[in-house]
């Protein structure tokens, strides 16, 4: 039996040939890195997204982030929920079908929109609270790319009115509150977290930060189907 990814990879043998040869470069060019086995394919696949290997050094693992990102996926059914649907549009749909992934973000609906006019406030924070008020951030992934103010508003969750997520992808983008935002989230212990310091981020790099835990939960998943 094979253990090479099938659902996580390339389609074809020349895409393949192509993301494996990009993979080889950054290996090759990277120089020296803390990362461990399991966080380096994040980060690289994280490199791949922008050609930035700044992103060797400027990105952040709690000590239990990529097991529980793996476990969460593996577990099945678990909603991902996004700040802005450019990270549920970047997803691969059949890597998250794979694994019964439902991806869920409401920065437009009229609702909060409404209540962000209402309460002077951003439609990010009020599409975070609506998800909680929605039951999904607990045991979700929850990647933020652009939004400074929903990770600001997650952390005021966490904290406050106990909101669990597996996982939160914490990489906005941005001159406002987007260093302050993911320094606040890393100060965090009682959730996991994948941050980048600074002001670098980006909905690509959670897409590629999630389409990596994606391969890495179908190499566990199939390690674990090898016969004795």
């Amino acid at each position: 039996m094979t253990t090479a990814n099938t659902v996580t990879e390339q389609l074809t043998r020349a895409g393949q040939a192509i993301e494996q040869g990009s993979f080889a470069v950054i290996d090759a060019e990277v120089g020296a890195h803390a990362y461990t086995s399991e966080q380096w394919p994040i980060v690289r696949r994280m490199i791949h997204a922008n050609a930035d290997f700044d992103f060797n050094g400027l990105t952040r693992f709690h000590p239990d982030a990529v097991a529980a990102g793996i476990a969460a996926i593996l577990k099945g059914g678990t909603p991902l929920v996004a700040d802005v649907e450019m990270i549920c549009v970047g997803l691969s749909v059949p890597r998250l079908a794979h694994f019964g992934i439902a991806t869920h973000q409401f920065i437009s609906n009229a609702d909060v929109i409404a209540r962000a006019q209402a309460e002077d406030t951003t439609r990010a924070v009020q599409a975070m609270r609506k998800a909680h008020r929605l039951g999904l951030l607990n045991g979700a992934i929850v990647g933020i790319g652009n939004a400074p103010t929903a990770l600001i508003e997650l952390v005021r969750l966490i904290h406050e009115e106990g909101a669990r997520p597996a996982l939160v992808v914490g990489m906005p983008v941005g001159f406002v509150s987007a260093a302050e935002s993911k320094a606040l989230m890393a100060e965090v212990s009682e959730v996991p977290w994948i941050v980048i310091d600074g002001r670098k981020g980006g909905s690509t790099l959670v897409v590629a930060a999630v389409h990596a835990l994606l391969a890495l939960a179908e190499g566990r998943q199939r390690q674990g189907m090898q016969p004795d």
